[in-house]
């Protein structure tokens, strides 16, 4: 049996959406000081559309590929959709991860988040603090 799925190698060996973004709209950076991944997600909005969405990973295998999902089911999509983005989701959509590697979708959807939040943060749009209750806290 392999240890990951047909997708988890694909979206490793070619990460979509990888870069930045230099006039990014929201950015938002999360790391696991357990297994030393840093995710940092950069996105592009216009109007309520994420139109361009980018992620510079470092870290194994599965962070790279819940980081290149995750940017594919957000591009294109309305700030509210990318909101309900969960790891859950992205872990789906990768046909798994193995349980020691849940940790990395989790990374996924809160730099996500945190790019959003700094989207609202630098535009002054008030927002439900709630949706960001304990997100980046194990940063620094």
């Amino acid at each position: 049996m392999a240890l990951y799925s047909g997708k988890v190698m694909d979206h490793f060996r070619n990460p979509r959406n990888v870069g930045v973004i230099e006039d990014a709209d929201g950015i938002g950076e999360v790391g696991n000081p357990v297994c030393g991944d840093i995710m940092k997600i950069y996105l592009k909005i216009d109007g309520d559309i994420i139109s361009d969405v980018k992620f510079e990973t470092f870290g194994c295998g599965s962070a790279i590929a819940s980081s290149s999902m995750a940017t594919e089911m957000i591009k294109g999509r309305s700030i509210s959709e990318a909101l309900e983005l969960t790891n859950k989701a992205v872990a789906e959509a990768l046909d798994g991860l193995p349980a020691h590697k849940m940790h990395c979708s989790v990374l996924a959807e809160e730099a996500i988040k945190l790019a959003l939040k700094d989207y609202y943060d630098k535009n002054g749009i008030s927002y439900d603090e709630s949706l960001f209750a304990g997100i980046g806290e194990d940063e620094e």
